[in-house]
């Protein structure tokens, strides 16, 4: 971040060198964040006086000095001034530094864009893939590449984003005015300092922290509106660029293909969110259908004001007449007023008719109404129809151009969008199935005991037979008869009913797929299945009516799960009626892979391998079944979660993996970092696009020889064991608990009101098994320790170099992308460590007794940060990336003082639990504003 040594006066104004030693790029950063600084500076002075500045000043200095003595006795100077400060002052303080981070990233994206938009487009992924691609395999390999393309995106709730959406409006703004570049001293810099000072005067004014916890139907409103955004603000272009640069290589976009779509769980995710029940899901629905028509709406009413082609100088054309008589006739909202103006403009009196349809089917949702045809839509393919009709008459009259053109863009845009914007997943725990069906089969009695004394394979071989039955399990009396479910097991059931509701008011592209968490085996699949048969989702009774609306997903998350990944997909494939069904599903079977709880289970290096390893069984099972296999990431922000830059993610797959179809999660702070800015969406949309173009037509063969690959397999799971081995003993210390709880303000984290879902499980578990993988890396991350980031990789490439191995460590690092980009995320986790910050957090928190598991954690650092360096060749960390290296280095100065204060708020709060004293709102408010500026400053915390 920022360093303000080179200003005489104690403003915030610096140097903020992000984006790297390029002075054509770097000097207008410095000056645009300091224009930012200034402008902070006099909101300061304007509402705390020059107090305020004097001590932000203060502060940085003594945290700078306590830095370069690096002991404790400077870190106790600053802890003895922070401590002695009045609540009020603290928690300005706080606030000081942490405006001036949010605003600094503000200033970095509007400097990513430039440097975006300053790029040749022949160099920009899309372009440079399809050359690539065409180059390879031709114009018809790059053709049926492309036809397999089917990319989504699935934005989560999962609580990570510590900032409002006040907050975040309010950055986009000053984004958006620093985008417009102006010349110092014209009048138009005046003007736009002018309002970014009232822009930021607003901000300083904003409270940051939720009063409220939000709802899942507020986390689904936040989702919208980045969703609105990138829908018509992003999508068009790019179609239309990707459309363009196909045609130049022989290939094309089908009508209506969309090659990218998005998804969403929130409303749908019920694993461990006890607020997301049926009805939520049928509001969240509600929200995204209103949004979805409102949208469509918009794209049809700019068509009208386009689209004026007259029949008499182009020509009438019968079909196109005919439809839409058709809709006029049960559109009576077209009045003859409209009819007789565009009497001469079928197209523009067609899509008035397509308008007219889409209130309709406002109003028909709205009420919960059965659909009428011609009326309105009953799904998103009945829109795709009457795009095909107007295209197809354009085409016969010699429209070609407009029929390709706004019209055909509009048509994608809206194929993605659909009626609701993004398609739900719905996820559930496995247990919550087979509680429901324990009571189900207990009441047939048709076992030779309860159902819950069923082993596994005693379960899938009675599962499996049920549901291939022609028979209901107990049909109607589910409904009728309250006495057969309990609360609990009649919520669960309620969920595949309001599934079945869905489908029908928006058609069965709402809700594709239902995701089974925590999958041990087949038979976890097969009775969410079983629940949807009685449900009415689907019927495999062996005949012309034999369906299946929605697809099953096992969630593959823990490490013992994925080392029988193949085997749990082969027992579930190997299920004559379960392989029917994915059968009437296309032969598609998607499996979930879950990075948080593997890495909270066995370490980073671990976790990586083992899904690594878990795809390549995945791939291997689906082809002997003769099934296309899709996979779905569950990424997420932090590298702890399966972070990491997305390309590099996408294209250290295994070979084969990907046949066109991938879905991975977009969570927390990641959708506002990507999304915010429609340069920075475009740029994550095209690169995600482009790793799975490559990965599925280029990756289809080892890039290595099979005694490469089996030696480089070799070599790391020597690495994985080693590094699992020393994981387990910090985690299975049974003080790590305590120390973990004292160390960190993890407790606090439930206070600032980021998410609906509770962070800790609701079972009866206890500790760190029932606390979620999203608060044990935020936790880490706060105090600035970030174990789930690089935990064991030391100790895993040291027994690996120590048994001879190194040459082929090198070698891996050299040519295996996999091992390269593992690699490279456990080097930034490492450089974004700050043992000298953590150790002030454990000496000044944690009891002495524990401080020995903080001597263990520093060893593996330093172990960790050894073998990395030797391994890639470099003096320290980071020296292959020297603009994330100084970004990073320059950062610390300013986040270092709100470590600092953060540990001071914990002291004050704990020692009023101490005597038995509340915590009062106004310490409770300053500790979750460190919280909150910690994040900020580190950015993708979980």
């Amino acid at each position: 971040m920022p360093d303000p040594d080179a200003i005489a006066v104690p403003t915030l104004t610096s140097e903020f060198p992000v984006v790297g030693d390029d002075p054509h790029i770097d000097a207008p950063l410095r000056a645009t964040v300091r224009r930012l600084s200034t402008l902070l500076g006099g909101t300061l002075a304007d509402q705390h006086g020059q107090e305020l500045l004097d001590l932000v000043e203060q502060v940085r200095k003594l945290t700078k000095e306590a830095k370069s003595a690096d002991s404790e006795a400077s870190a106790h100077d600053v802890q003895a001034r922070l401590a002695e400060l009045p609540i009020e002052q603290a928690t300005a303080l706080t606030r000081a530094f942490t405006q001036y981070f949010l605003l600094a990233n503000a200033a970095e994206q509007v400097y990513r864009v430039r440097a975006l938009d300053e790029r040749p487009s022949a160099e920009s992924w899309v372009p440079r893939t399809v050359r690539a691609v065409h180059e390879v395999l031709g114009a018809e390999g790059l053709q049926q590449a492309v036809d397999s393309l089917d990319v989504r995106l699935v934005f989560t709730a999962h609580p990570t984003e510590a900032s409002r959406r006040a907050v975040l409006t309010k950055l986009r703004r000053i984004s958006d005015i620093l985008g417009v570049e102006t010349e110092e001293g014209t009048v138009e810099r005046r003007r736009q300092d002018r309002d970014l000072a009232e822009l930021i005067e607003t901000l300083w004014q904003t409270d940051e922290l939720r009063r409220q916890r939000p709802t899942p139907q507020d986390e689904a409103r936040n989702a919208l509106y980045y969703l609105r955004q990138i829908f018509r603000q992003t999508m068009p272009g790019m179609l239309d660029d990707l459309r363009e640069e196909l045609r130049e290589h022989g290939a094309d976009l089908g009508d209506g293909q969309v090659p990218l779509r998005f998804g969403s769980w929130i409303g749908g995710d019920r694993d461990g969110n006890p607020f997301v029940t049926a009805q939520v899901t049928r509001e969240v629905l509600q929200l995204q259908a209103e949004t979805a028509l409102d949208f469509a709406i918009e794209v049809v009413e700019d068509l009208i004001l386009e689209l004026s082609v007259s029949s008499e100088l182009a020509g009438d054309d019968e079909e196109l007449r005919a439809g839409i008589a058709e809709d006029l006739s049960h559109n009576p909202e077209v009045d003859a007023l409209q009819q007789e103006l565009y009497n001469e403009e079928p197209y523009r009196l067609k899509l008035g008719a397509m308008r007219s349809k889409l209130r309709a089917t406002q109003e028909r949702i709205r009420s919960g109404a059965a659909h009428e045809h011609g009326r309105d839509y009953g799904d998103s393919d009945e829109l795709q129809d009457d795009f095909r009709a107007m295209r197809d008459a354009l085409r016969r009259h010699g429209g070609e151009r407009a029929a390709d053109g706004a019209l055909a863009i509009a048509q994608q845009v809206l194929a993605a969008s659909g009626l609701n914007l993004a398609t739900l997943d719905v996820r559930e725990h496995s247990e919550k199935h087979h509680d429901v069906l324990a009571r189900l089969f207990d009441r047939v009695g048709e076992l030779d005991r309860p159902y819950t004394e069923l082993d596994r394979t005693e379960r899938t071989t009675v599962l499996g037979r049920e549901l291939g039955s022609r028979r209901p399990l107990v049909g109607s009396a589910i409904t009728e008869d309250e006495s057969i479910l309990d609360d609990a097991t009649r919520t669960t059931y309620n969920v595949f009913r309001e599934i079945r509701d869905a489908h029908r008011l928006y058609g069965t592209s709402v809700i594709e797929t239902y995701i089974i968490s925590m999958t041990h085996g087949a038979d976890d699949v097969l009775a969410a299945a079983l629940l949807a048969r009685e449900a009415g989702l689907l019927s495999l009774a062996g005949s012309e009516e034999s369906r299946a609306d929605i697809s099953f997903v096992p969630l593959l998350e823990e490490v013992s799960e994925l080392r029988h990944a193949g085997e749990i997909l082969d027992e579930l494939l190997s299920d004559p009626s379960y392989r029917e069904l994915v059968r009437l599903r296309g032969d598609r079977q998607e499996v979930m892979l879950g990075y948080s709880d593997g890495n909270k289970d066995a370490g980073v290096i671990t976790s990586q391998w083992e899904i690594h390893q878990a795809q390549r069984s995945l791939r291997d099972a689906a082809a002997r079944h003769g099934v296309t296999l899709r996979l779905f990431h569950g990424r997420g922000g932090s590298v702890g979660r399966g972070g990491g830059p997305t390309y590099d993610a996408i294209l250290a797959q295994p070979y084969g993996v990907l046949e066109g179809e991938i879905k991975f999660t977009e969570q927390g702070e990641v959708i506002s970092d990507k999304y915010m800015l429609p340069s920075l969406a475009r740029e994550n949309l095209d690169l995600s696009l482009a790793a799975v173009l490559e990965g599925s037509a280029l990756h289809t063969t080892p890039r290595s020889t099979p005694e490469q690959l089996e030696r480089f397999g070799e070599v790391m799971q020597s690495v994985s064991d080693a590094s699992f081995a020393r994981y387990r003993t910090l985690v299975d210390d049974e003080n790590l608990p305590e120390y973990f709880v004292s160390a960190t303000p993890v407790e606090q984290l439930g206070d600032l009101n980021i998410g609906s879902r509770p962070s800790k499980r609701t079972t009866s578990e206890k500790g760190l098994d029932g606390l979620r993988a999203i608060p044990w890396v935020f936790g880490w991350t706060q105090s600035r320790q970030i174990v789930p980031g690089w935990f064991g990789a030391g100790s895993g490439l040291k027994a690996a170099r120590e048994a001879g191995l190194e040459p082929d460590l090198h070698e891996m690092y050299r040519s295996w992308h996999f091992f390269r980009t593992v690699i490279s995320n456990v080097e930034m986790t490492l450089a974004k460590t700050d043992m000298q910050i953590a150790a002030h957090y454990v000496h000044s928190l944690v009891p002495e007794r524990l401080w020995y598991l903080f001597d263990l954690i520093r060893e593996e650092y330093e172990l960790s940060v050894a073998e990395i360096e030797r391994l890639t060749g470099v003096l320290g960390l980071l020296d292959n990336q020297p603009i994330l290296k100084r970004t990073l280095a320059v950062r610390d100065r300013y986040l270092d003082p709100i470590s600092y204060m953060q540990v001071a708020m914990l002291q004050r709060a704990r020692a009023a639990a101490e005597q038995g004293e509340e915590l009062s709102p106004e310490l409770q408010r300053a500790l979750l504003t460190t919280i909150n500026g910690v994040a900020a400053g580190l950015k993708n915390t979980g």
